[in-house]
């Protein structure tokens, strides 16, 4: 039996860090959405007992380091599953690039392995066994528009995004999430209005969502990598409503209502960055 199922990327509208815990993570506010980038996945039964990724990338990890490995193992130990699967993917979104595409993968996998091996377990139910792996996973098992607080993992689902344009780019650099909330000042930084973005979603004001972005780890990122910044500044040069990190980044994307100034912010960019993508928020129907 195979089933292919898609794992769309996600974008911060907004991403405040509020402190330090007892546990060693960060407490946040984060408003999230998922965005028409994804990675495809194919989930095919095997009859022997073993968890195989084709992933066809040198680049990404084909064993226990991989979340959807992870993501399924996790399943099996819990439900004691005697049956394999095979996880091929189709890589779409870019690696390490603050879109959340291993959390995304790990995500579907759950999801289809939750229809496959019959287990009948709810979304609520998937995320509360997802945070054993990865606090984004559960964030993106729901999908949609949503507030993530907690260290991530507690979802409160908000209205769909408005209707727009989102432009990113993804510079070759990469970045370490762990060294960035390292060289977090949380006294020291200005914080989103995590309220005004809520309230912006909730009227569906794309101007107010525009004018509510932020994210507190651009602080850290844009100081160490010149790249990062000039791409940001050249989205708002060539027209778009608002230009933000996603993440921890690289990636900086670009809302843009008009179809008409997307296309000169997207084509704008192609001389500064060679990973590049125009695409709308995710919709299902």
């Amino acid at each position: 039996m195979k089933m292919n199922i898609k794992a769309p990327a996600k974008i911060n509208l907004s991403l405040d860090v509020l402190h330090k815990r007892d546990d060693g993570y960060h407490e946040v506010e984060m408003v999230m959405t998922t965005i028409d980038l994804s990675d495809r996945l194919q989930l095919e039964l095997l009859p022997t007992n073993e968890i195989i990724l084709d992933v066809k990338a040198h680049f990404i990890p084909d064993d226990r380091r991989n979340l959807m490995y992870q993501a399924a193992l996790l399943l099996k130990e819990k439900f004691q599953i005697n049956e394999g699967v095979r996880i091929s993917i189709d890589k779409h979104i870019p690696v390490s690039a603050g879109l959340a595409g291993g959390s995304s993968d790990a995500a579907a996998t759950l999801k289809g392995l939750n229809q496959l091996w019959r287990l009948n377990l709810s979304l609520a139910e998937l995320a509360e066994l997802s945070a054993a792996i990865g606090s984004d996973i559960a964030f993106c098992l729901y999908g949609g528009t949503a507030l993530a607080t907690g260290r991530g993992e507690i979802i409160h689902p908000l209205k769909k995004m408005p209707s727009c344009w989102i432009v990113l780019a993804k510079p070759t650099i990469s970045v370490s999430t762990q060294s960035v909330y390292k060289e977090l000042r949380l006294n020291q930084m200005k914080h989103p209005d995590t309220q005004r973005m809520l309230a912006a979603i909730e009227t569906s004001d794309l101007q107010g969502i525009c004018q509510a972005t932020g994210n507190v780890l651009e602080t850290v990122t844009l100081e160490k990598n010149a790249q990062v910044k000039q791409l940001k500044e050249k989205m708002l040069e060539f027209g778009a409503d608002t230009a933000m990190m996603s993440g921890s980044g690289p990636t900086v994307f670009a809302i843009i209502k008009q179809y008409s100034r997307a296309k000169r912010v997207y084509n704008g960019l192609k001389g500064f960055c060679e990973e590049v993508y125009m695409v709308r928020p995710w919709s299902e129907e």
